[in-house]
């Protein structure tokens, strides 16, 4: 039996996905993200076989074209790392790619749960650069929020499914340039994208930017 080397000290990276960066695959942003680790010779720790990995995770996928402050990585170190936050955000900075920022770094315990477990929820800033009317904006959000179900159908591996995603609505605001404020569940509840929450209220066509502003996690 092959035994992991144990976790000597977890960090976890709260980042920002914008400009071209918004359209990186969750598969690349991850590479891009062991690429900038290892420019900063972190001590990462690294899995064991053949292909050799750093122990690294990322909470939860962000759809293509949606940017990002609130985007969460743990990374497992070999060894424990005596760091300033600021230093060592200014030393991650320094190799990263343009388009990603750092919003924080800390420490948690190296035994916790995976972070991606742990995900129940996002929040969206959606902008309409279409401009909408608040009072028609208003009605329909009011018309799909009182619907007791929403069902939709999926696609997945050629495999067709049917979905009630009324219970993956948590809210439905709009702020005072008449932008929706998404709040949506994600995880093993169920997920809703917010552009096919757009395609419900019939808004696919608008023109519009997407902004995942906030996380929801529950505690250990």
């Amino acid at each position: 039996m092959t035994h992991l080397s144990p976790v000597v000290q977890r960090l976890r990276i709260t980042f920002g996905k914008a400009g071209p960066l918004r359209y990186t695959s969750n598969l690349d942003m991850a590479k891009i993200w062991e690429r900038t680790l290892r420019r900063a010779e972190l001590p990462l720790l690294y899995t064991r076989g053949f292909n050799t990995r750093p122990r690294i995770s990322l909470a939860m996928p962000l759809p293509l074209g949606i940017s990002s402050d609130c985007e969460i990585l743990d990374i497992s170190l070999r060894e424990r790392l005596d760091f300033c936050e600021a230093g060592l955000r200014e030393r991650l900075l320094a190799v990263s790619p343009h388009g990603l920022s750092i919003v924080a770094i800390e420490e948690v315990a190296p035994r916790s749960s995976a972070v991606q477990s742990r995900i129940v929820s996002a929040e969206y800033h959606i902008r309409f650069y279409d401009r909408q009317e608040r009072a028609s904006l208003q009605r329909k959000i009011a018309e799909l929020l009182a619907q007791s179900t929403i069902i939709v159908e999926r696609t997945r591996r050629r495999k067709r499914s049917v979905m009630d995603v009324r219970p993956l609505i948590l809210s439905l605001n709009i702020d005072e340039q008449a932008n929706l404020l998404a709040h949506l569940s994600v995880g093993d509840r169920g997920n809703l994208r917010p552009d096919d929450l757009l395609e419900l209220l019939n808004l696919d066509g608008a023109h519009s930017s997407i902004h995942r502003s906030r996380l929801h996690m529950l505690s250990e």
